[in-house]
């Protein structure tokens, strides 16, 4: 099983990104994938998840709104666009696959700063 984050960045409040997730090693269609994100010196927490064919969406609070989860299953891809950017979301960003087996990629820098 891999994942691969990319997509992160710096940008200014208000800004927008694009964060993407390319697995492989396993079955990518039978499994819900999520992102989560730590910022420095706080645990890790669940940002977005999105079941198996994307007809089902979670968001955490702080981001309702704000950011989108999606998915390609064609092309085993899973992304999160982030919008209206604000300091508070600096972290690094992670891609979780979930099911009986937790994995995680890498993680890909997010910072918003002016």
């Amino acid at each position: 099983v891999q994942l691969v984050e990319s997509g992160g960045g710096l940008v200014q409040p208000g800004g927008s990104l694009t964060l993407s997730c390319a697995a492989s090693g396993f079955t990518f269609s039978s499994y819900g994938m999520s992102w989560h994100r730590q910022a420095p010196g706080k645990e890790r927490e669940l940002v977005a998840y999105i079941s198996t064919t994307g007809g089902r969406t979670n968001y955490a609070d702080s981001v309702k709104g704000r950011f989108a989860i999606s998915r390609d299953n064609a092309k085993n891809m899973v992304y999160l666009q982030l919008n209206s950017l604000k300091p508070e979301d600096t972290a690094v960003y992670y891609c979780r696959r979930n099911g009986d087996r937790a994995y995680w990629g890498q993680g890909t820098q997010v910072t918003v700063s002016s």
